[in-house]
């Protein structure tokens, strides 16, 4: 796991460090790493770090319900957007967040750079606050970038798939939300309550710590062998609009568990015919 093994940028490993530490984002940042400030629905009435790439999930998925929490589809309108964002190819990039009071924003974004092809992405253990724990943050200016998006389905699922599993129970899946929402209440907008059938409740939030910083890496295996997961296990995970889910499963992959997220989630989930997309409540 990126949090105990890359105590450095030198032994960050890109394909299975998903999440690094604070000294190596930290370092990371100082050798010229693009800083995208991913601090939530507010930032832009905020003042992002300066000479950081200020961007909310919002910015990269559809505009609107039911379809809101999925990604945007068209490649030349995305390569746009990231590029204007400062995204290139050979440069890496650390997402920052708020892992106390936001919604698990630098997850989701680092899912979704991810899935469009980029390979050198990480989120901070402890967000932003950890990171200015290691010293002064000398950002390079973003520039336009050469990013090209290149989609992969490695790390991503649809509705379609999910419900072509369901009877066959071969997916272990995650709903995120919290207990109230998996129970059947709809705070956020979704069109029908409750969970899809046979999907275990584990609130993301419930993998950090006081400080903001993920549970050591044998508390988050014990509780996922609780749930029945091994790291042979296909893991979907979803929530209102995939954002909470997209920091889920950008964890448990860096965690070494084969996870894909579900982006369109319940906003998509239960605008959907009833009989063919079933929900459950406890």
């Amino acid at each position: 796991m990126a949090t105990e093994a890359a105590v450095s940028a030198a032994k960050i490993n890109y394909e299975r460090d998903w999440v690094v530490p604070a000294r190596a984002a930290y370092e990371l940042i100082q050798q010229g790493a693009l800083v995208l400030d991913a601090r939530g629905l507010d930032l832009k009435k905020k003042a992002p770090l300066a000479n950081s790439s200020a961007v909310v999930w919002e910015d990269l998925a559809e505009p609107s319900l039911p379809t809101k929490g999925r990604l945007l589809s068209d490649p030349n309108v995305v390569s746009k957007k990231l590029q204007a964002l400062g995204v290139a190819k050979d440069r890496p990039i650390v997402v920052l967040g708020d892992p106390l009071n936001g919604w698990g924003e630098d997850g989701r974004i680092a899912w979704t750079l991810r899935t469009w092809g980029h390979n050198k992405v990480v989120v901070v253990d402890g967000g932003l606050q950890a990171v200015q724990k290691e010293g002064p943050l000398n950002i390079l200016p973003a520039k336009a970038g050469d990013f090209v998006v290149s989609p992969t389905n490695k790390w991503e699922i649809k509705k379609e798939e999910i419900k072509e599993h369901l009877p066959k129970k071969d997916l272990v899946v995650f709903d995120v939300r919290e207990p109230r929402e998996y129970e059947g209440k709809t705070p956020y907008g979704e069109s029908r309550g409750g969970h899809v059938p046979g999907a275990k409740g584990l609130w993301y939030k419930d993998f950090i710590g006081k400080d903001g910083k993920l549970l050591p890496r044998a508390e988050l295996e014990n509780v996922l062998a609780a749930k029945g997961v091994t790291k042979d296990s296909n893991i979907v995970a979803y929530c209102t609009g995939g954002i909470r889910s997209g920091w889920f499963t950008t964890v448990l992959n860096d965690l070494g568990y084969k996870t894909r997220n579900y982006a369109g989630s319940m906003w998509e989930w239960s605008s959907q015919p009833a009989a063919e997309y079933p929900l459950v409540k406890n």
